[in-house]
């Protein structure tokens, strides 16, 4: 089949060619379809069954061009190839913390899913406060699956080497070294940001020791390639309610730094904290959900670390430093030094990653909603300001850090002073 970019009218027709598809609904008369894409790359359609609503998908397809910015910039449709093959990777390694897949076709750049109609978009759960209890055990397992035993800590050489040539990804990963590491720090005519900022975005850009160390993180993303990332891993990607998370979206997957994914979760999470700057005014409420954030930020990273040295303990069947290399007296002390030594490395390169990314929403391409649904352009300045001098912090203090305590105490040293507004 000819590739052609789907819509309402046409999807239907098309499913009745799919058998993996047409064999989910027992009517394919019955069937609406709904667009509901909100990100920046695809289409995103629900199809679902009139007379029996437990019959349902999703069909997610790519456009031959970057959504956000227009089809005046080409991009390749074979990310939904990665997409695919990331989250059948992930349903492998993490069942149940993604969504399962019911078909691909290459061809058309099309990919039909499990449609997760009992969730919601983390994002905007936490603009509206909610809680969910079960989300750190969740994600601390998904992270740890999905990069742990897609590294050289448990993987042969071989085995690695030909996972890593099926994630090669080289347009979107273009994308990220521009769009993260690149273009927000200088002029280029996508950037956006709030002119009530101004200030701060143009001290970043002038700023010698922070684009220093902004290169030096955007060397780590463009040459660790330590395990399969998810690389686009924020709180839109994360789909949940109180029993239950799922892990969307992964077509920027591809072989890069652990710690990349990691630093995405946590700063997302602060991001969400500066935002009730500007969401909820009643200070009581605001410094109750805030504290909830920040107690989620220090058990994620806390059981992340726990989790991963654990797994790592038990499976260390990689190439990298195998059992036998520590077959020696006081070996596995040893090891056990070194696996804390890797872990205090990936908690420093989640400072450093995750502080750029705070920069980058603020004066790159993109921002996030939990910002740009705060009407009050004042208002919303104050969090800009508060993400800007954080995310500054964690890049350029990311060598000293010994403990997540030492991050959360940048996030408090710098809204204090709001705090007693």
């Amino acid at each position: 089949m000819t590739y052609r970019p789907l819509d309402e009218t046409t999807i239907v027709d098309y499913i009745a060619q799919r058998p993996a598809v047409a064999s989910r609904f027992s009517d394919l008369r019955r069937l609406s379809i709904s667009e509901v894409g909100d990100g920046n790359l695809n289409l995103v359609f629900i199809i679902e069954n009139t007379a029996n609503p437990a019959e349902s998908a999703v069909l997610k397809q790519a456009l031959p061009f970057l959504r956000v910015a227009g089809d005046s910039w080409p991009l390749t449709r074979e990310r939904m190839r990665y997409e695919a093959q990331a989250l059948l990777k992930h349903n492998e390694l993490a069942p149940g913390l993604v969504p399962a897949v019911y078909d691909y076709d290459e061809e058309m750049s099309v990919v039909v899913m499990e449609h997760l109609k009992r969730h919601e978009i983390m994002r905007k759960s936490l603009v509206a406060r909610k809680v969910f209890p079960r989300f750190v055990d969740h994600i601390t397992t998904f992270l740890v699956n999905s990069l742990f035993f897609t590294s050289d800590l448990y993987l042969t050489g071989p085995e690695k080497k030909l996972l890593e040539a099926k994630f090669v990804n080289e347009q979107l990963r273009k994308l990220q070294e521009d769009f993260v590491y690149t273009n927000p720090y200088k002029e280029s005519p996508e950037n956006r940001w709030n002119p009530l900022v101004d200030d701060a975005v143009q001290h970043v850009r002038a700023n010698p020791e922070l684009k220093i160390a902004i290169a030096e993180m955007k060397q780590a993303y463009m040459t660790h390639a330590e395990a399969l990332i998810h690389a686009d891993l924020h709180t839109g990607s994360i789909m949940l309610n109180a029993e239950d998370t799922r892990i969307i979206d992964p077509e920027f997957a591809f072989f890069g730094p652990i710690a990349y994914d990691v630093g995405a979760v946590l700063q997302n999470l602060i991001l969400n904290y500066l935002a009730h700057y500007g969401h909820t005014p009643d200070r009581t409420e605001r410094a109750a959900y805030q504290a909830y954030l920040l107690e989620m930020v220090r058990d994620i990273w806390n059981e992340f670390a726990r989790k991963f040295d654990e797994v790592w303990a038990r499976n260390n069947r990689g190439e990298l430093a195998p059992q036998d290399y520590w077959d020696f007296p006081g070996g596995q002390e040893a090891f056990a030094e070194f696996r804390r030594r890797f872990i205090q490395r990936l908690l420093r390169e989640t400072a450093g990653h995750g502080g750029v990314k705070f920069l980058r929403r603020m004066m790159g391409i993109v921002s996030v909603w939990d910002f740009t649904s705060i009407e009050d352009m004042n208002k919303r300045a104050v969090a800009e300001r508060l993400a800007i001098r954080i995310g500054t912090r964690w890049v350029l203090e990311r060598q000293s850090v010994t403990s997540i305590e030492d991050l959360i105490g940048i996030v408090k040293e710098e809204t204090r002073e709001e705090d007693s507004q």
